[in-house]
């Protein structure tokens, strides 16, 4: 039978653990406890914490895939606990999306792919986004172009063009991600990736790349020679 977190030695306790040594001190399923014991007896909470990084193989980008009825099929997790880990995640994933890139030079396909994995990897719709940059290929500014269902969504090709333009761009990389998991370019993303091409062509701004995320990898269009 599990001690209660209250029977612990103090140094041991999750929340005066990370008020004395720091949150890189606690392991995952001790920083999901502490969101998982508000306002409970706190007997379990680690368990549940465990139980639940089980469920998805101690993944974290799948548990940011997790819907709040996924989190309450677990026993013990109801829907307050749920909303909890939930807004927990998605903070995280919003403290990606303020990170400044202007210092970020583009040297590779990894390197867009570093910006993105952590804000698309884990989402259950698809997004497109771009990257404007400078002649040097250092990151003028992101945004999101478009935000879709499940299987695709619709990029406006004026919009990124008029974007790029006001951010006196010279290059731009544009990057969606496959919910699915599945890297192949469909018709449609070929499609796309040729008429930003020509647009941008018209304007004297380069498409330099197409990027596809999943949760585990991606795909570069320059990469495999379709740019």
């Amino acid at each position: 039978m599990s001690l209660k977190i209250t029977d612990w030695a103090v140094e041991d306790r999750p929340r005066e653990k990370l008020i004395q040594y720091g949150t890189s001190t606690l392991s995952d399923a001790e920083l999901l406890g502490i969101l998982i014991s508000s306002g409970t007896k706190e007997k379990s909470a680690i368990d549940l914490g465990r139980e639940l990084l089980a469920r998805v193989n101690n993944n974290l980008t799948a548990l940011g895939k997790l819907t709040i009825a996924d989190l309450t099929k677990i026993h013990g997790i109801g829907n307050a606990r749920a909303v909890t880990i939930a807004a927990a995640l998605e903070l995280g994933r919003r403290r990606k999306l303020a990170e400044n890139p202007e210092v970020v030079q583009i040297k590779c396909s990894k390197d867009v792919a570093d910006i993105f994995q952590p804000i698309l990897s884990d989402l259950l719709h698809e997004e497109f986004w771009i990257l404007f940059l400078n002649r040097s290929n250092r990151v003028i500014n992101r945004m999101k172009l478009s935000q879709g269902g499940i299987s695709g969504t619709v990029t406006d090709v004026r919009l990124a063009m008029k974007k790029a333009i006001e951010y006196l761009a010279s290059g731009i990389i544009v990057c969606h991600n496959h919910p699915s998991g599945n890297l192949n370019p469909s018709e449609s993303d070929s499609k796309i990736t040729q008429k930003i091409k020509e647009a941008g062509n018209l304007l004297d701004i380069q498409l330099l790349d197409h990027l596809i995320i999943s949760d585990k990898d991606y795909y570069s269009f320059a990469d495999n020679g379709l740019i």
